[in-house]
């Protein structure tokens, strides 16, 4: 109920005592205390002390039984009653706030304490599953350069049959994408520290564009860039930044649907800059969003699980980060975040 509104209920109970008051002809005069005391817990001794002078008015000017000086005694008491009520109504409205602050702070707290937590465990996983990948990574590496170099000897051989020429040619080909996929253990597992330099931003994404139009295979997908006028200089590895955004680019490329458009924009927020690439295809399921970033994890037919991770990891070393968002219609929202200045030098 507003303030105001609770006020004018109360003064309209006091009136209302005071008709009963003159139609009977008794002594009600201890029932205005009734709606003092209500207005002064419900608003405060404002309330409460408006509601009492009302009441002391219509006790002198309706009662017949208000009389000097027991009816100025009876106003005191009720003047008294709503600033007393009143206090201590604000003092139980003030704890009561803040006992709900406290509560949300609490929650906050709890919330972020399990976020750490959850990040806790996530490390540890990934710090577990980047040592058994490089070990499994190195031990298989070895083998498969000699499965390659006896296929590469068997290749030159001319008296191969067309159909001899053709196994070798699939055992050529195998061992090539093995050996991408262990590329990828190795990254995920040890990428490389990165060589931070001040750069401009659009050379970055100029290439990220050049590049990721040679990935459009078979479909027509629109690029659309927008960059927000005066983007601050950015201290990063521009390498890795460009292999994160090639990697989301042909995702986004591989999502949509043929004649959409992709967007990478970029913008700034104080001491960041972000960097989206936004597609309008076919998404990912709300489950799946939060498990995007998991090893081997993968919504593609033919995916290794492997992309994701590993831009994920390039931005954390990078001291920024990277997120995804579905977006309110369709498609999704890969956001980079990266620092201007880098927070370690």
């Amino acid at each position: 109920m507003e303030p105001w509104r609770g006020r004018i209920v109360c003064g309209l109970g006091a009136l209302g005592i005071g008709v009963l008051d003159r139609i009977s002809h008794g002594n009600l005069a201890p029932f205005y205390s009734v709606p003092v005391a209500i207005a002064a817990l419900r608003e405060g001794w404002l309330g409460g002390l408006a509601t009492a002078i009302l009441s002391a008015i219509l006790l002198f000017t309706i009662s017949p039984a208000a009389t000097w000086p027991g009816g100025a005694l009876e106003t005191l008491s009720l003047l008294c009653l709503g600033l007393a009520a009143g206090w201590m109504g604000e003092r139980d409205r003030q704890q009561k706030r803040h006992y709900q602050n406290l509560a949300e702070q609490l929650s906050g707290v709890y919330e972020k304490v399990q976020a750490n937590f959850e990040g806790m465990k996530r490390a540890e996983r990934l710090s577990a599953l980047g040592q058994l990948s490089a070990g499994l990574a190195h031990e298989i590496r070895n083998p498969l350069a000699s499965i390659s170099g006896a296929a590469d000897i068997l290749k030159r051989n001319q008296d191969l049959g067309g159909r001899q020429a053709k196994c070798v040619e699939i055992i050529t080909n195998e061992c090539q994408r093995l050996n991408g996929l262990l590329t990828n253990f190795l990254n995920f597992a040890r990428p490389r520290p990165p060589r931070f330099q001040m750069i401009e931003l659009e050379s970055v994404l100029d290439n990220v564009l050049t590049l990721a139009g040679h990935g459009v295979r078979g479909k027509t997908v629109h690029f659309h860039k927008h960059l927000e006028p005066g983007l601050p200089r950015v201290e990063c590895d521009p390498e890795q930044l460009e292999q994160v955004l090639l990697n989301l680019m042909i995702n986004a490329i591989e999502a949509s649907p043929d004649g959409d458009t992709v967007e990478l924009t970029a913008a700034s927020d104080d001491q960041r800059i972000a960097v989206r690439v936004v597609d309008h295809g076919h998404g990912v399921a709300p489950a799946h969003v939060d498990r995007l970033f998991d090893p081997f994890f993968t919504t593609k037919e033919h995916g290794t699980g492997l992309g994701l991770p590993v831009a994920h990891q390039i931005m954390r070393q990078m001291g920024g980060s990277l997120l995804a968002q579905r977006n309110n219609s369709e498609g999704m929202t890969f956001s980079v975040i990266l620092p201007v200045k880098h927070l370690d030098k």
